[in-house]
């Protein structure tokens, strides 16, 4: 049994029973791109850390200005996959566009569901789960996938909950993006709890949903086609295209941290050239040409635009050799392990974390960062169980604290959920869902550091 193109690749959109209309000035693939750009949660990456938390120097990338790279390596590749694809198969009806716009949304909304302080933000979260004095209690009087949404917490699971539920919640479906774009995004599509059952491959190691979405995906993947991988458990193989998207990604960080680690001054002229160039095939070639460009910043970008495009057409021949493959089920490991450069595309990430990843500046703030994101779970927390169970009758400070939270994150009329996960999933939302920025600027007020008018 295989997937098959014309399901994958469904107009129809989650939460809406309108039929997908026909040919209009926009596709139903590019109307996903424009609705995560208008979207809150997509603006509010340019104030999340990619790399360089809170910097100061506006060269850097964002979280957002990272998405609009991959996106723009996504519906490249997806494009040049779909030419291949739709000649291969003789789909009629389909556009190579389709297969582009299509990786572009998703890879303009990988990182939506990212914490503040990126990685670090995910990794506070997950010790404050599991550690925390008060936190970790809660969580732990929870079962299954509902702890482990919160033990194993993972941006990408946030992320489908950001665009389904979350952004327009008073929407069925919160964006109503069409199914072939949200199980593209799905770079992960299994629950957290899956008993103590260990499945291989890449789609397997973390969660692409939580269990409050789980009814969500499972339309998802059953409108595409996607084949299961258990019968009892939420696990099922990949969209073929969350391939191209998970290779866009790969291929934005590595190549880009290593221009920016140039820019910012923790790699020399000399050791940026270098890495860029081993991708090269025409390296000669190549460095003739950087004779003829003055600057040595212009050089470096223009190298690293050669070895984006190296990569891609590496990143094509690797999922077109194995498309039966993937669409079987039976290929299940990023594109960019299983291209002849991985060798050299490797040495990027081994640079950027012997000179980007562990530089003071970097690691200083991410270790606040972390602070900031547990202590406020563990303080606001405690406010909302207060509130909960002890209603007007609880203490003067829970009452007080309760006012910084937006009523979407505590429930109808301000009264939390009488439910111990909801609350938590609630509390996750607000806090994942902050800006690096704003994220410490609460953190000073509920802490007394920062006073109004002080």
């Amino acid at each position: 049994m295989s997937m098959q193109w014309p399901s994958l690749l469904s107009r129809r959109r989650l939460g809406s029973a309108v039929e997908p209309p026909g040919s209009t000035a926009r596709t139903d693939f590019q109307r996903d791109f424009d609705r995560v750009v208008f979207s809150s949660a997509f603006r509010r990456m340019q104030d999340k850390t990619q790399v360089f938390p809170l910097s100061k120097v506006d060269y850097v990338r964002t979280r957002l200005t990272h998405s609009l790279e991959a996106s723009c390596i996504g519906r490249s590749l997806g494009t040049l996959v779909g030419e291949q694809v739709i000649a291969r198969h003789g789909l009629a009806g389909f556009e190579a566009a389709d297969f582009g716009n299509i990786c572009a949304a998703a890879c303009l909304a990988h990182d939506i569901g990212n914490p503040p302080f990126g990685h670090s933000g995910e990794d506070a979260i997950r010790h404050w789960a599991n550690t925390a004095d008060y936190g970790a209690r809660r969580v732990e009087s929870l079962r299954g996938s509902q702890r482990e949404d919160f033990a194993s917490f993972e941006g990408n699971a946030q992320g489908f909950r950001i665009v389904t539920r979350l952004q327009n919640p008073d929407n069925p479906g919160g964006l109503q993006l069409t199914c072939a774009t949200l199980a593209a995004f799905t770079k992960y599509p299994r629950e957290s709890c899956l008993n103590g059952n260990r499945f291989e491959g890449v789609s397997a190691r973390k969660q692409g949903f939580t269990v409050a979405d789980r009814g969500a995906f499972e339309q998802v993947a059953d409108t595409v086609g996607l084949l299961r991988r258990s019968e009892r458990l939420g696990i099922w193989h990949r969209h073929p295209l969350a391939f191209l998207v998970e290779a866009a990604d790969d291929i934005a960080y590595r190549v880009i941290d290593i221009e920016d680690g140039y820019r910012l001054g923790h790699f020399s002229y000399e050791e940026a050239t270098t890495a860029f160039l081993e991708l090269l095939p025409d390296r000669a070639q190549q460095q003739a040409r950087l004779a003829g460009i003055r600057e040595r910043k212009d050089r470096v970008e223009f190298l690293r635009a050669k070895v984006i495009n190296q990569i891609i057409q590496q990143a094509l021949a690797c999922f077109m050799d194995n498309e039966a493959d993937i669409l079987a089920g039976r290929f299940d490991a990023p594109l960019l392990d299983e291209i002849p450069a991985r060798p050299q595309a490797d040495r990027l990430i081994q640079l950027a974390s012997e000179r980007i990843y562990c530089a003071p500046e970097v690691v200083s703030i991410q270790a606040a960062g972390f602070q900031v994101v547990h202590d406020l779970l563990e303080r606001f927390i405690q406010v909302l169980d207060d509130v909960a169970e002890h209603g007007e009758r609880a203490s003067p400070r829970s009452r007080t604290l309760i006012r910084l939270i937006p009523e979407q994150f505590i429930g109808c009329d301000r009264v939390p959920s009488p439910d111990a996960y909801t609350r938590l999933l609630l509390l996750t939302d607000f806090v994942s869902g902050m800006t690096d920025s704003y994220a410490v600027s609460l953190y000073k007020k509920v802490t007394g550091i920062s006073l109004p008018g002080g």
